[in-house]
């Protein structure tokens, strides 16, 4: 579960307030870090080990609960990686709430960092775990329906290389669990998922499948490409109007049109996506195979040194840089300090010296003004001695 989960990189804020509610005897609330597509997300604390964990909730009167069901399907994914891990469900006095992983910044997140563009090597490098990950689904038998890069996150720490998949609040079956029937063909479907990554399909209302899934997977790819898909933008007198017009704009613009400049792989994905029928399975393995080849043309290594990667690497070197400035720094103000600390007693030496010398001054002039006799009526006689006058 994502530190954040977002639409189109916009974060919802909270609205529920459920600070400082324990989950399961476990897991305390902490404070909200956004809202999914369904329920609130709050950063939680195990009050076991001390370990953050993402916790997601919902009311109980719900209109459309989804909790119940997305926590299912985590678990029909348990053994696939890129997942995060359910750690509790369970109803809490007027709430569900999922307990999950916590994982890192979302590709949406990541792309602002990267001032909206991704080095070919970046896409290329998600591309293959974008790929698995939509595999994994599909073969547990789910679509997602709301393929998108808000909704895919980066791990933390040792995983922080690892692409995650979450949000399954809008994905479905498409096959039948015992049977393995794959649900029927319809052509009266409300658009699920988010219009921007949405298929052609899917928008004239046609039951989604896998093919739907891939066809968002790739425009998420060329949306990395350009910084911003062609139908991006668009404005219109309403919700409607708009994604009329969205669709238009999306089955105008051809795949050569849309893919112009880049490797000619991304044109073949989307052509050979678009090509799939309603109940005909990808060949994810065949679309990996093509762009790792691409990616081992081009001669980049599977480092895992993404764009942003490298600007925290920068930043480390930068921040660096500075505490050694800062350290030199220190270190002279302590060799100052060091040599200021020797200066009173010179200075105790000097004042010595320096009235001792005026001292001497002093009675050199009284002895001058004098004539080398005494003041008063006290003379020198013999060797020094003072005798008074008679």
């Amino acid at each position: 579960m994502a530190k954040q989960e977002a639409t189109n990189g916009k974060v919802r804020n909270a609205s529920l307030h459920l600070e400082k509610l324990l989950i399961g005897g476990k897991y305390r609330l902490v404070k909200p870090i956004g809202s999914g597509s369904f329920g609130d997300i709050y950063l939680g604390l195990s009050i076991t080990d001390g370990s953050e964990v993402a916790i997601k909730v919902e009311k109980n009167d719900a209109k459309y609960p989804q909790l119940i069901y997305e926590a299912k399907v985590y678990e029909q994914l348990a053994r696939c990686p890129g997942f995060p891990t359910l750690l509790h469900y369970g109803c809490e006095k007027n709430y569900n709430a999922m307990v999950m992983d916590l994982l890192g910044p979302s590709l949406e997140e990541l792309f602002n960092l990267c001032k909206r563009r991704f080095s070919l090597k970046t896409v290329l490098m998600l591309t293959d775990q974008l790929l698995m990950r939509i595999e994994c689904v599909h073969e547990r038998g789910f679509i997602h329906r709301d393929i998108k890069p808000d909704n895919f996150l980066m791990g933390l720490d040792r995983h922080c290389n690892k692409l995650y998949l979450i949000d399954f609040g809008l994905s479905k079956r498409y096959k039948d669990i015992e049977s393995e029937i794959h649900i029927p063909y319809r052509t009266d479907r409300n658009l699920t998922g988010t219009v921007r990554y949405a298929s052609i399909n899917a928008q004239i209302g046609v039951e989604q499948s896998r093919r739907d899934d891939m066809e968002s997977m790739s425009y998420c790819l060329m949306y990395f490409n350009l910084g911003k898909l062609p139908w991006q933008g668009i404005t219109a007198a309403n919700k409607k109007q708009k994604y009329e017009k969205i669709l238009e704009k999306k089955t105008s613009v051809t795949i050569a049109q849309l893919c112009k400049g880049f490797p000619s792989e991304f044109c073949l994905l989307m052509t050979y996506v678009r090509n799939l029928g309603f109940k005909e399975p990808p060949d994810h393995t065949y679309l990996r195979q093509i762009f790792r080849i691409l990616f081992r043309s081009l001669n980049h290594h599977y480092d895992y040194i993404y764009d942003w990667t490298a600007l925290q690497q920068q930043k480390d070197q930068i921040c660096r840089s500075r505490e050694q400035i800062l350290e030199s720094e220190r270190e002279e103000v302590r060799k100052r300090d060091g040599e200021r600390g020797c200066e009173p007693q010179r200075d105790k030496e000097r004042h010595k010296d320096l009235e001792l010398d005026r001292l001497h001054k002093t009675s050199t002039q009284q002895a001058k003004c004098s004539n080398g006799h005494l003041t008063n009526r006290y003379d020198r006689i013999g060797d020094g001695g003072i005798s008074k006058r008679k």
